[in-house]
């Protein structure tokens, strides 16, 4: 089952407008969150963002959306589907709710909230091979609307079937500076000796909680410097650990890029802290 603005419907019979703005015209915005036995990790931060996107998309946020109503939401689809004990992907999808053209007559918004299960409790680091290229034929546009989760997601999209076709894990994506941005489904964490660097959000990559939590964690690190600084292709096959990150894998292993091998002794070490993290939400 799946909630469709408020109302629990069978998977069968969730089905949206054609003239749904979402798939009309990707006016809409998603947040993918991970659920382990109804504790919602990091639910404070999924919700600001979900909520600091819908403002910047000029969407009119219901008066009833809180926090305590979102996550009550959550819970009871968990409860209809036997997730309750599990751990699980919860999606949430927010769209402009309007009829009209690129003008919509009003920013009233729908809603929907999906969740399926998925492995494993806790963060794990993987030991699987993910070798990646880049991708350079099409590019990242830096700007406030890059760093949203919305709809608009060609790019990454055309880098995954980039990928698929020649046999890579995954790409990293550039923006029109030709630096490097992120991965089809992460942010990316480049470590040379004691500084660990991720993209800052100026050059387009995703606002993401993953990258949030561990800013603040390497932040709190001894012996290891975090530095929000854009990345050069140049830069990838000097590095000592290339790793990226999301809600629902936590830290992933970039094995190779190119000719260049590389470790995962500082994801190691990072996964832990964030699964000790986490645990504390």
């Amino acid at each position: 089952m799946i909630n469709i603005n408020g109302t629990l419907v069978s998977n069968e019979k969730a089905n949206l407008s054609y003239i749904n703005r979402g798939f009309q015209y990707g006016d809409a915005l998603f947040e993918t969150i991970r659920v382990i036995n109804s504790s919602i990790m990091f639910w404070e931060d999924h919700y600001f963002r979900l909520m600091s996107s819908m403002r910047i998309l000029r969407m009119e946020i219901p008066a009833n959306f809180s926090p305590e109503f979102l996550e009550e939401k959550i819970l009871e689809l968990l409860h209809h589907n036997e997730l309750t004990k599990k751990a699980c992907r919860v999606k949430i999808n927010v769209y402009r709710d309007s009829v009209g053209k690129y003008h919509p007559l009003s920013n009233d918004i729908g809603y929907l909230i999906s969740a399926e299960e998925i492995d494993n409790q806790f963060f794990i680091l993987k030991e699987d091979k993910c070798e990646v290229e880049l991708f350079k034929d099409h590019l990242m546009v830096d700007g406030l609307l890059s760093t949203l989760k919305s709809n608009n997601k060609l790019v990454p999209i055309l880098a995954s079937i980039f990928a698929k076709e020649n046999d890579y894990d995954n790409c990293l994506i550039l923006n029109q500076k030709k630096m490097v941005v992120e991965t089809i489904n992460g942010n990316l964490f480049l470590v040379k000796d004691n500084k660990i660097k991720t993209p800052p959000l100026a050059d387009g990559c995703l606002n993401g909680i993953i990258r949030k939590q561990l800013v603040d964690i390497i932040g709190k690190t001894e012996n290891y410097e975090l530095v929000e600084e854009s990345i050069s292709p140049f830069e990838l096959q000097k590095a000592d650990e290339l790793f990226y990150t999301n809600a629902i894998q936590g830290i992933v292993s970039i094995t190779k890029y190119r000719k260049k091998e590389y470790l995962n002794t500082i994801a190691k070490m990072l996964i832990g802290k964030l699964n000790a993290k986490a645990r504390l939400i």
